[in-house]
């Protein structure tokens, strides 16, 4: 009984996690989010919110940690499919730009709270980069043989410019997503060779 208990309880955590999800919007930002919209949205009651939540920044920090975490492992299986016929850049890239198309809400979260009013949402959302971050450099010093100085300094580069087109990419049409894309990957592509290059200069 205990461990339908636990399942039952873990669905309805979700559900409140989609909740707020749902209600975010480029007019609606995280903090103007209320405890009784997003309980209403999630189908119980105020009170119940607390059973799984000591409040709504708790929900928000959840929130940044399963971004995180989703962003983070769909970038791994994106890795795992790299070949000597395959543009390591392109397809991160487009991978990146596929979880901020599925992810809209998300991803706003993440961009308005990094540098919002709330310390705790800050500093959660640098962990959540830093980490990212590093995953990145970790590759990029096994796969080129830059050392992990500048291993860390080319992945601060590559995530920061996909970011913030990332962040143009949210509300852009079309047409202005695919040239965003493309200019990503040449930019990502410049930064790349500007590595390459220094790594023979050091020889």
């Amino acid at each position: 009984m205990s461990g339908i208990r636990a399942q039952q309880k873990e669905k309805t955590r979700q559900a409140i996690i989609n909740a707020a999800l749902n209600q975010l919007s480029a007019n609606q930002s995280f903090v103007n989010l209320s405890l009784r919209e997003v309980a209403r949205e999630a189908g119980i009651a105020p009170t119940s919110f607390y059973r799984h939540f000591k409040d709504m920044e708790e929900l928000g920090l959840s929130l940044v940690d399963e971004c995180g975490v989703t962003l983070r492992q769909l970038m791994r299986s994106a890795r795992k499919r790299f070949d000597d016929n395959t543009s390591i850049i392109a397809v991160s890239v487009e991978t990146f730009m596929e979880f901020v198309e599925q992810n809209p809400n998300i991803f706003r979260l993440l961009l308005r709270e990094r540098s919002g009013t709330s310390k705790l949402f800050r500093d959660a959302i640098a962990r959540e980069v830093k980490h990212f971050t590093e995953e990145l450099a970790d590759y990029l010093h096994q796969s080129t043989g830059l050392d992990i100085a500048m291993s860390e300094i080319q992945a601060d580069a590559l995530v920061t410019i996909t970011f913030n087109n990332g962040a143009e990419y949210l509300d852009a049409s079309a047409a202005k997503k695919q040239r965003l894309i493309k200019n990503t990957i040449i930019q990502l592509r410049f930064i790349a060779h500007g590595a390459a290059s220094y790594v023979k200069q050091s020889e």
